[in-house]
């Protein structure tokens, strides 16, 4: 009878948090957005630039807290807050991308429920607008986790997703950024690139106590031969749990994949008991910068404390909770 019982307590225990009212009888929502990590100092940001960025990061942030606000699931504030910035030129998503070595735009993302443990993602995708919607599709329509390239534009088309041209992606900006690039015959590097940067992700808990994650990026300038970063990767660039915390991450990406960063702060959490801002914090400036990683990470826990933590000169992010927290920042 005892053993029996056992599992079921269990059970309950790790459920309990997400019953916990955050303040008086309203449960906690919160959510936090990242627009890439990378050399972003003032001195090399125009005042209208700034705005710019600003603008939609607040766009993005309020458009994901208001479906919260509604009682709408993490899932749906994520998605919506994701979108925003993969429509922006500015960041490094969707219409923002940065164009690979042969001059296409190779989109990613990928996007994890922590209450269901289901994932999703897509990887070198070149005609999906808004590759999260995609990656969600992924999650939720099949029974796989990452598909890629033709086969999963193919699998957009059954869903009825309406493929756009490469023209669509292309921005002048971005091409000069390749043209440089290839002049000087390298990939782009965070740790001496000024317009790196760009990867955006989101991370929330709804009323119910669900905490989702999603990232989406266009990798890296004049990159080859199919080159996959961290951010669709489940457990390096993005990951999700209820029992402890959901993570996006934006940075140099085969450093992520190695540290396997994002299920390595959810680890620290679920087995060593420290809060999930510890964990990002330990992890970013520890484990990741150890071998050699530059980037952030923007992490909720499971009761809805943020926390957005880099090892770069800068990092585009904003956060906003019920308890009244509303900010937006760069440096």
């Amino acid at each position: 009878m005892r053993a029996a019982f056992l599992p079921v307590l269990w059970t309950l225990l790790a459920a309990a948090p997400a019953a916990i009212a955050s303040d008086g009888d309203e449960p906690m929502i919160a959510i936090a957005i990242h627009g890439g990590a990378g050399v972003i100092s003032r001195a090399s940001m125009s005042p209208e630039n700034e705005r710019a960025y600003r603008a939609d990061l607040e766009r993005a942030l309020d458009a994901g807290y208001g479906i919260l606000e509604q009682g709408g699931s993490s899932l749906d504030a994520i998605v919506t807050a994701v979108k925003i910035l993969e429509d922006s030129p500015y960041f490094n998503a969707g219409k923002g991308a940065v164009f690979s070595h042969s001059g296409i735009n190779e989109l990613d993302a990928a996007i994890m429920d922590g209450a269901t443990q289901k994932a999703g993602a897509v990887a070198g995708v070149k005609h999906v607008r808004n590759p999260i919607e995609l990656a969600r599709m992924v999650m939720e329509r099949t029974p796989h986790v990452l598909l890629a390239g033709e086969g999963a534009e193919e699998f957009a088309l059954e869903q009825g997703v309406t493929l756009v041209p490469g023209s669509y992606f292309h921005t002048e900006r971005r091409w000069k950024q390749l043209e440089e690039a290839q002049r000087q015959d390298r990939v782009a590097d965070a740790t001496r690139d000024t317009d790196y940067f760009g990867t955006v992700g989101a991370v929330a808990r709804d009323r119910h106590g669900n905490l989702a994650a999603a990232t989406s990026t266009g990798g890296m300038t004049n990159k080859r031969w199919g080159r996959i970063g961290d951010s669709p990767i489940i457990g390096a660039g993005t990951y999700a749990d209820n029992a402890t915390c959901a993570v996006s991450a934006t940075g140099s990406g085969e450093y992520f994949i190695r540290a396997v960063v994002a299920h390595e702060i959810c680890a620290r959490v679920r087995l060593s008991g420290v809060s999930a801002a510890a964990a990002a914090r330990d992890v970013v400036h520890g484990r990741l910068k150890e071998i050699g990683g530059d980037g952030g990470v923007i992490v909720v826990d499971r009761d809805g404390a943020l926390a957005l933590e880099f090892n770069t000169e800068g990092m585009f992010r904003a956060a906003r909770d019920s308890r009244g927290r509303r900010e937006v920042a760069i440096y």
